[in-house]
């Protein structure tokens, strides 16, 4: 069954991971998507590793774990643009496109005439997106900006980390999330230009920023700051706004503690065997709790470290607290709920036969979107696009490829 955006095609002119995760979530819900690559090098994320993807006599390809990771059911098409034969192949190829995705800094395409007001110039109706560090104004503009940059310019590892000195610093999250992030608020935003065009036959240009997502992302910490004029501090892996809403040891291991509502709070205490503590004229609501946090965080942590990790996970979750274990990454994959979502798919790769890649997200009841293509081989697709796209004939290919355009 085909995925809801069957009808949609999309140039993804980006690299490293941004964009290519805008390109890979608009791939999982069906559209095609073109990935034009630099030849012979690619995306920068193919020699991201190790870990790299082994063919299947076990010998390491070209292509990263990292590059998989942002990729999959993608066609490669390998053009070198800097060349005037490589910009009238990327041209025309915008010209049967709804969505161009890129990445390159601010007036970057303009000398290849890749820009948006180029490309509009050969389709009117296209939804260009270009995603950069600091958007397309401002004074920070020409700047590059990196997902690691951005989380500490942004404020986000000034909340991320144990509290105090040098040896409880800032951190940054274990994942490039500013990156993800942007990918999913540009899939939003040119899906939101492509429903407009729908209606009035008009494209736009979509400008996204990593520092403006960081600070969008912000969320409840950036809402704590302008309510109250103070800035949040670290707190490691506790919660700004809800008491208790961390981690704690137990007697084996550690555990997650969510309490969301005073009733669950309530529940807890009773498990805990520590009803006094439900009574408590300090704990009694979460705004109590909040202000009494250091009074009320020693004590739970007592308690804790009595029974061990299984006990409290089993006894919690029959009492309807909400609980958790800290998995691992191979934890994770072999849960049964992970499992029994296909949160692991497998797919078949040109060079290496069956790999395991991450399923989508995304559930839909009529038109399933999913991985069903593996993540391409550098220019693996490039002759069947411009053949059956553009028309190119095998003569003019040959000579693309002996000039080094292709």
């Amino acid at each position: 069954m085909d995925g809801p955006l069957k009808h949609v095609r999309v140039l993804d002119l980006s690299r490293v991971l941004a964009g290519p995760w805008a390109g890979q979530t608009l791939a999982d819900l069906g559209a095609e998507v073109i990935k034009v690559e630099r030849p012979g090098v690619g995306d920068d994320t193919r020699g991201w590793g190790p870990p790299f993807l082994a063919d299947r006599e076990g010998t390491p390809t070209r292509d990263a774990a990292y590059f998989l990771s942002a990729n999959r059911g993608k066609k490669s098409v390998t053009i070198d643009f800097t060349r005037p034969e490589g910009q009238d192949l990327v041209r025309r190829l915008a010209a049967s496109c709804d969505i161009v995705l890129e990445n390159f800094k601010v007036g970057g395409l303009a000398q290849y005439g890749l820009d948006y007001p180029s490309l509009k110039e050969v389709n009117p109706g296209i939804i260009y997106c270009s995603i950069t560090g600091f958007g397309q104004t401002g004074p920070y503009r020409q700047r590059a900006g990196y997902d690691f940059l951005i989380q500490g310019m942004g404020g986000l590892m000034s909340v991320t980390g144990e509290p105090g000195g040098e040896a409880g610093g800032p951190m940054k999250v274990g994942v490039a999330i500013v990156d993800i992030f942007t990918g999913m608020y540009a899939t939003t935003a040119v899906l939101a230009a492509l429903a407009c065009r729908e209606r009035t036959g008009i494209g736009q240009h979509v400008d996204l920023a990593l520092l403006d997502v960081q600070v969008a992302t912000l969320a409840n910490q950036a809402t704590n700051y302008l309510v109250s004029g103070r800035s949040p501090e670290r707190l490691g892996n506790a919660h700004p706004n809800i008491v208790p809403y961390q981690a704690f040891a137990t007697s084996d291991s550690h555990i997650i503690l969510a309490v969301g509502n005073d009733e669950q709070y309530r529940r807890f205490c009773a498990v805990a065997g520590a009803p006094h503590l439900a009574t408590d004229e300090r704990f009694a609501t979460n705004a109590d709790r909040v202000r009494n946090r250091d009074s009320l965080i020693p004590l739970l942590r007592d308690i804790f470290g009595l029974r061990t990790k299984s006990w409290w996970i089993a006894e919690l979750e029959k009492a309807g607290v909400p609980c958790g274990p800290i998995n691992t990454i191979e934890e994770v994959f072999a849960d049964p709920q992970v499992r029994a979502r296909s949160m692991c798919v497998t797919v078949e790769h040109a060079s290496a036969g069956e790999i395991p890649l991450v399923g989508t997200p995304m559930k839909f009841s009529q038109t399933p979107a999913g991985a069903l293509q593996p993540p391409p081989l550098l220019g693996e697709h490039t002759v069947q696009v411009l053949e059956q796209l553009l028309g190119v004939d095998g003569n003019t290919i040959t000579s693309l490829r002996e000039t080094g355009v292709i």
